[in-house]
């Protein structure tokens, strides 16, 4: 599936490829480490190495189980990656003869509790483009001003997804039950998958609803899409391309709790201003769903499962968002920070197109 880009402009061509000189990944943890405690935390510099990669090659080091180790999200292989992890203390003397050459110790510290999944704020990225002409620089500083403003839809990028893409499939046929995984891992991930592309086509689905209400008359609206005419009205006067329909469910920015929307026009404002954001469902048990005519929209793509459900933000907002272009190179070298759970890819993939 194709995802449906939020911004209009024709596709730019430009040079793109992940690699560790061009995609630099710095994470920001959740919390200040408190510099005591039994654990020991490892800020590691790695390259061309998956984060699983790296853990096994520091467990073959120290003759110990990958499961001895904390970590707070995967990173990227093909890139440059300064990640924490975290192992017991009794480990720190023979760590300080580590040595590896995609891997670096760049500080340590301690701290009480063992990293876990999702103790991540964000991540910080600098990504370098290339073959980038003059015409092409406008287009881009043009695209990257306007996620500023709007922030970006938080698709899930081709990573969630396999290496040929098709790991949903198998995670829709054990859903369905006509494919049996014995491996628990490898079967999460492939369930994982699955309500990641359900979500994704849900929200390329409400991105295609909320351009055709900006491109085209009320009345014309009714008649293609069948919403009724006020909501369409007042969707058209929202500041946000991205329209709020009756019976979403918001969420406070960038935390908080989920409700549902109760005035149109006040939430929608506050949707530009940054303060709240429409949210997804991730397909599942214990998961609360949208109302009304949103609910209408997405209920089709939602899929009984025994796996606890979610809502995910549709929009996030990119922060810190710098570039600076390199005529004698035509490179274009973008800085910005995301929260985490979004990808850095997909927003390359809204401004590249």
């Amino acid at each position: 599936m194709k995802p449906q880009r939020f911004l209009n402009h024709s596709q730019i061509d430009v040079y793109f490829k992940q690699s560790k000189d061009d995609f630099v990944v710095n994470e920001v943890p959740l919390y200040e480490f408190s510099n005591e405690g039994e654990h020991l935390i490892l800020k590691l510099r790695k390259k061309d190495l998956a984060t699983w990669d790296a853990i096994e090659i520091l467990a073959n080091y120290l003759k110990c189980s990958t499961r001895e180790f904390g970590y707070a999200g995967l990173k990227d292989k093909n890139a440059m990656t300064v990640q924490h992890i975290s192992i017991h203390r009794k480990y720190e003397d023979a760590l300080k003869s580590f040595s590896h050459e995609n891997i670096k110790i760049l500080e340590t510290t301690y701290h009480n509790n063992k990293i876990k999944i999702g103790h991540l704020k964000g991540n910080n990225f600098f990504i370098r483009l290339k073959r980038v002409g003059l015409v092409e620089k406008q287009k881009i500083e043009e695209a990257f001003s306007k996620i500023a403003v709007f922030g970006m839809p938080n698709y899930f990028g081709f990573q969630r997804f396999g290496i040929d893409g098709e790991n949903y499939k198998k995670g829709k046929q054990i859903v369905e039950g006509t494919l049996k995984e014995r491996n628990r891992n490898l079967k999460q991930m492939f369930i994982n998958a699955y309500q990641s592309y359900l979500f994704n086509a849900w929200l390329s689905k409400r991105i295609e609803i909320s351009k055709l209400i900006e491109a085209f008359e009320p009345k014309e609206i009714f008649e293609k899409l069948n919403l009724p005419l006020d909501e369409v009205k007042r969707a058209k006067k929202q500041p946000h391309p991205f329209k709020i329909l009756t019976g979403d469910l918001l969420s406070h920015y960038p935390f908080g709790k989920i409700f549902i929307i109760d005035d149109l026009e006040t939430e929608s404002q506050k949707f530009f201003e940054k303060d709240r954001v429409p949210t997804g469902l991730l397909c599942g048990k214990r998961v609360k769903k949208s109302e009304g005519l949103a609910y209408g929209i997405e209920k089709d793509f939602e899929v009984q499962m025994s796996e606890d459900g979610a809502r995910r933000f549709a929009f996030v907002f990119p922060e810190n968002l710098q570039s600076n272009y390199k005529e004698d190179k035509n490179h274009m070298e973008l800085s910005f920070y995301l929260p985490k759970g979004s990808y850095a890819t997909e927003l390359i993939a809204e401004i590249l197109h």
